[in-house]
């Protein structure tokens, strides 16, 4: 079954997509007429999960109030006054969502899914929590036209993923994972990367990648933004 709660990283500054997010935080910049963050949204009200905190730190009264206008997820905020990283901001939240498996994302991820389930249903049957401790998304670096992808993992024959150090995996992290909320136990108080942990699930030989069988946008920089424009606002006029 697909996690029933999530959580969305969403307090970044997004500093490299400047002069973007000079006015709004990453996550609200507009592809085709709709917010970043929203159309991650979509996608996890679309598969029933409508269990969802956010966290929240650069310009994160502008996002709070931009999220309390949707109604049919229910949104709780995680402010952090200093930021504490894509690791130390989950576990500050870690209480909420007790002893069972939960969802990850970034807010500012763009995705579509593949011809058959959703991202998150594959990433749902793929999960075994006896083998498992964490389960990631992953985009083949050759399908990302539009964006540049970077090669963060292999991936094995039996499907455990494989950090490449010098980044030249065939697969890019897409930032969506399902994890145990154990593997929180042993990290730091306050700020820490979530990397720690997934590189600590793979010395393990608990870390397994499954792969997206759709498109997965790395919206970074300025050009990689304005080449997804172009080709959603394209595919819009088609539609």
């Amino acid at each position: 079954m697909i996690p029933d709660k999530a959580f969305v990283l969403a307090a970044g500054k997004g500093s490299r997509l400047r002069p973007y997010t000079d006015q709004c935080p990453k996550p609200m910049v507009e592809i085709a007429g709709r917010t970043l963050v929203d159309r991650t949204l979509d996608h996890l009200a679309a598969d029933g999960i409508t269990d969802i905190t956010v966290n929240l730190h650069y310009m994160g009264d502008m996002l709070e109030e931009h999220l309390k206008k949707r109604d049919d997820v229910s949104v709780r905020f995680s402010r952090e006054e200093e930021l504490l990283d894509t690791g130390g901001g989950i576990k500050k939240e870690l209480e909420y969502f007790g002893s069972e498996p939960f969802l990850i994302t970034s807010s500012d991820g763009l995705w579509s899914n593949g011809p058959g389930d959703s991202a998150l249903q594959r990433l749902a049957e793929a999960w075994n929590p006896a083998q498992m401790d964490i389960l990631i998304l992953l985009q083949s670096t050759q399908s990302m036209k539009l964006t540049k992808g970077a090669g963060d993992y292999h991936l094995e024959p039996d499907g455990r993923a494989v950090r490449s150090y010098e980044r030249e995996g065939a697969y890019m992290f897409t930032s969506i994972r399902i994890n145990k909320p154990e593997i929180f136990n042993i990290s730091p108080q306050g700020a820490f990367s979530y990397l720690e942990l997934l590189d600590r699930a793979q010395r393990r030989g608990r870390l397994f990648g499954l792969v997206h069988d759709g498109d997965w946008h790395h919206i970074s920089t300025p050009e990689d933004l304005d080449a997804v424009k172009v080709a959603f606002e394209e595919k819009k006029k088609l539609a």
